[in-house]
């Protein structure tokens, strides 16, 4: 892919601080409806699904395709422990036609990726032409499972008849921390909401072709325990990417902004991201949910939805229920099935264990966005 640079911003980063969470305490929480047995519905027995993506057009709509959608998620064998799942991920890929999602296969060859496993992205389709933006977690036959994150795209085409992609070209790492905006190291202690980031792309494209990636990273200028931070990259053509300020700055309150994504809305951009409770700083008392912000431009100035930040939590009664949501252009959001029916427990501490794990697609939810606000919208609205 080509781009301009003529509209690069010189964007202006916004600082996620305690005080606007504070909020949170004395306004309504949005609350998603509690699931119950009938919403999980498991698409394979073999395996357990998580942080999912579309295959759409430039402008983030959903390709159209074989009378439903192509749709990428992270998948792991099903373990008696489905935490383990982060350390042998891959992608696959779902054909999602009426309203309900099928299992097609691994997205890759055997021993395609850079990595010992394979984390999340997106996919971008121009006509048949495919670029599939993903993290290589690890390094490829490390012995020792690591977190290192490294960004990559790889390309192919749309196949007609049997089969769905041609072959892959080797991946590229297109975009890497420049260890002064963000961070090179990336173990943090291991455990979820304390790993150090590079990952999660994400594409934007601006209406004269400038291309962006927004990522999960951590702030090499604050090297602190919570020093999560948004990052942005503005393309140089050639599919390559150079980093630039992060669009939000979280040092001090959160730890990770995870699968942060921009849509178009109104004549608005908005910037959303998912975290967990316990990726808070000790003493910030903000439940695991879906975030975000908005601006009228990629340069900002960008304000915290609702003043606050949070779009909408898990219910109250099962605070770790979904996770890993992704707003479409349409409004309706996307999310995998986390830990359900474990009833009101600590939001700060993830229960354990095969037996309350979804591991499949959550049902859609829907969002209405009215400027500086958002809100769950009633589901068919």
């Amino acid at each position: 892919m080509t781009s301009s640079r003529s509209s690069e911003p010189r964007a202006q980063t916004l600082d996620w601080r305690a005080p606007h969470l504070s909020l949170l305490q004395s306004s309504a929480c949005q609350r998603a409806p509690t699931l119950e047995q009938k919403d999980v519905v498991r698409v394979s027995a073999e395996i357990d699904v998580w942080d999912a993506w579309p295959l759409a057009a430039r402008d983030g709509r959903p390709l159209p395709w074989r009378g439903g959608e192509l749709w990428f998620a992270l998948a792991a064998p099903v373990d008696a422990d489905p935490e383990r799942r982060h350390g042998v991920a891959s992608i696959h890929h779902f054909h999602r036609i009426d309203g309900r999602f099928a299992h097609i296969g691994p997205t890759f060859p055997v021993g395609f990726s850079p990595g010992s496993r394979e984390w999340s992205g997106c996919a971008v389709a121009c006509g048949k032409d495919v670029t599939l933006y993903f993290t290589a977690a690890g390094v490829r036959g490390e012995t020792a499972i690591s977190s290192h994150q490294r960004i990559f795209s790889a390309a192919t085409q749309l196949v007609e008849g049997p089969g769905v992609f041609a072959e892959w070209s080797d991946p590229v790492e297109i975009v890497r921390p420049d260890g002064h905006l963000y961070m090179h190291e990336h173990e943090g202690s291991g455990r979820p909401g304390q790993i150090k980031a590079f990952r999660d792309p994400a594409f934007y494209c601006l209406s004269d072709g400038t291309e962006y990636l927004v990522f999960t990273a951590s702030s090499a200028r604050k090297p602190e325990e919570y020093n999560g931070v948004i990052g942005c990259a503005v393309g140089e053509g050639q599919g390559s990417f150079r980093v630039v300020a992060p669009l939000i700055d979280a040092c001090g309150t959160n730890n990770e902004l995870e699968r942060p994504h921009i849509v178009e809305h109104a004549g608005r951009l908005y910037l959303f991201w998912s975290t967990q409770a316990a990726a808070f700083s000790p003493g910030i008392d903000a439940p695991t949910g879906l975030y975000g912000a908005v601006s009228e431009s990629m340069a900002g100035p960008w304000r915290l939805l609702n003043r606050h930040g949070l779009v909408f939590a898990n219910a109250a009664s099962e605070p770790f229920q979904s996770y890993s949501w992704w707003v479409l252009p349409d409004l309706s959001v996307a999310a995998f099935v986390d830990y359900w029916g474990v009833g009101n427990v600590s939001a700060r501490s993830k229960p354990q264990g095969r037996r309350h794990f979804g591991g499949t697609f959550a049902p859609f939810l829907k969002v209405r966005l009215d400027g500086d606000t958002a809100a769950l919208a009633e589901i068919g609205a």
